[in-house]
């Protein structure tokens, strides 16, 4: 469901206070000024899972991400933003740089940044929870403020999946739309992957903790992952594979097991599958023991899976 903010029918005087407050709302705790009298603003935001797109259109202006904003703040996302229309200004972690048409960069909304806007724009902006950018991008924090340009095929491919989706995404099915979100990071992160390799041409560990994640995601179906057969076909250690995870607090084994709930997750949310039974679904992303399966979901999730599904049944069909 796409829920939409506008300032269109607030008093002239009073729209950029209101702006300040769907801002703040919609993103993160941000300061907000422009200097004109007759300011516009309008989002529209879909939730996509953990994901969240959302299109902003807007009159030039400078927002602001503040130490005192963010100490008073339980946000803790990255944010990628993708040029439609008008140019945007970047500034974080001493780099600054602009978003056209066609490119974008991001910024991490657990450090101060500012953005700048000197006339009408539009963007579509990727919100993603900070620990799962890492998860599927690694540390990335010298890439903050700077743009992936048109110019490189793979930056101008990322691009325009995230356009096209954020055109047709009230269109298309709640767990489609999902799915396609999750796409759009993969390829984000690819393509962040291959800029970091670039810059960092000796940090053998950021492209080798890539291949190890992805090659797990590749494989979360069978049963018989294992970290020594991984490790083997990384041509690695076993030690070494979980020394890549150890930076960002995870192991082999509780990676492997937040994919494959993820996975779980988005299945039982697909009307598609609805026919299909709960054992299905979680043998069908490698867990071979049922009672595992509901009771590593409900520690994740909070709810068992079987609630988990009806919860999104009864919002997909309240009048039932």
């Amino acid at each position: 469901m796409t829920v939409r903010y506008d300032t269109a029918s607030e008093p002239a005087g009073r729209r950029l206070a209101v702006w300040q407050d769907i801002v703040c709302d919609v993103f993160v705790q941000l300061d907000c000024k422009s200097d004109l009298d007759d300011f516009h603003g309008s989002v529209a935001q879909s939730k996509l899972g953990e994901l969240s797109l959302t299109r902003v259109d807007a009159s030039r202006q400078r927002v602001f991400r503040t130490p005192s904003r963010i100490a008073r703040a339980k946000e803790d996302y990255v944010l990628f933003a993708f040029g439609a229309t008008g140019v945007g200004g970047v500034i974080q972690d001493g780099r600054e740089t602009l978003i056209r048409p066609g490119e974008f960069a991001f910024y991490d909304t657990t450090r101060p940044y500012e953005l700048s806007f000197d006339a009408d724009f539009s963007q579509n902006i990727l919100q993603v929870p900070r620990k799962l950018a890492q998860d599927r991008i690694g540390p990335v924090d010298d890439l903050t403020a700077v743009t992936f340009s048109s110019d490189q095929p793979l930056h101008r491919i990322v691009s325009d999946f995230v356009t096209g989706l954020a055109q047709v995404i009230e269109a298309i099915e709640v767990s489609a739309a999902e799915r396609l979100s999750c796409q759009a990071l993969e390829l984000v992160a690819i393509a962040i992957g291959q800029s970091a390799q670039m810059r960092r041409p000796s940090a053998h560990g950021s492209a080798m903790l890539y291949r190890l994640k992805a090659y797990i995601r590749d494989r979360l179906h069978d049963p018989r992952l294992c970290l020594a057969d991984t490790a083997a076909a990384l041509r690695i250690s076993p030690r070494y594979v979980n020394l890549l995870l150890e930076g960002q607090n995870e192991s082999f084994g509780r990676y492997l097991l937040a994919r494959r709930l993820e996975a779980c997750r988005r299945d039982l949310t697909d009307p598609a599958l609805a026919h299909r039974q709960l054992t299905e679904i979680a043998f069908a992303w490698g867990f071979n023991d049922q009672s595992h399966f509901s009771r590593s979901f409900k520690e994740r999730f909070g709810v068992s899976p079987r609630d988990y599904r009806s919860g999104v049944t009864a919002k997909r069909n309240p009048s039932r």
